[in-house]
């Protein structure tokens, strides 16, 4: 239950830090949306029902301030982490290297999901897509800066709550 409670604790700081970048972007019409850095820790590195439980929070938070139907985040953020968990015995989990573009290709398809599920909800579908494709490649940029200080981040905080061993490395 720590180890839940910590990564939830960090995934807050996420949002948080998101939002607050979100809101400086709203004049360049910028919007970047890391749905996948939520998931990504937790689907690699815990078991499946603490994970899954990080990932489940992480939608929740992400539902409660966004103006979509909720649930939206949740569900997806649940199906990624399903996919992921499935394939991390394949994937490269202890290297950040690979974490990053786990995290890329996760937040990538999150991503398009994520906007196809929205995009009926506009006026003009075709004249949103510039604009979406503007705020991927923002959000994807802004996935390989942060996300090696996210990871290790949640690392040293499961570390400082004596939720995980340290690892010699």
């Amino acid at each position: 239950m720590r180890r839940v409670l910590v990564l939830f604790a960090t995934s807050v700081l996420l949002w948080a830090l998101i939002a607050q970048l979100n809101h400086a972007l709203t004049d360049l019409r910028v919007y970047l949306w890391c749905g996948s850095l939520f998931v990504l820790y937790a689907a690699l590195m815990l078991p499946l029902g603490a994970g899954f439980a990080v990932s489940l929070l992480g939608g929740l938070l992400c539902d409660a301030s966004a103006p979509v139907a909720f649930g939206t985040h949740t569900l997806l953020f649940a199906t990624a982490h399903a996919v992921i968990f499935h394939l991390r015995d394949n994937l490269p989990r202890e290297d950040t290297v690979g974490r990053i573009v786990i995290a890329l290709l996760a937040n990538l398809g999150l991503f398009l999901v994520f906007s196809f599920i929205q995009i009926g909800r506009s006026p003009a579908p075709a004249a949103v897509w510039p604009s979406l494709l503007a705020d991927l490649v923002g959000s994807q940029v802004f996935v390989v800066l942060v996300a090696p200080w996210f990871f290790a981040l949640q690392h040293h905080a499961l570390l400082l709550a004596r939720a995980e061993r340290p690892t010699l490395a």
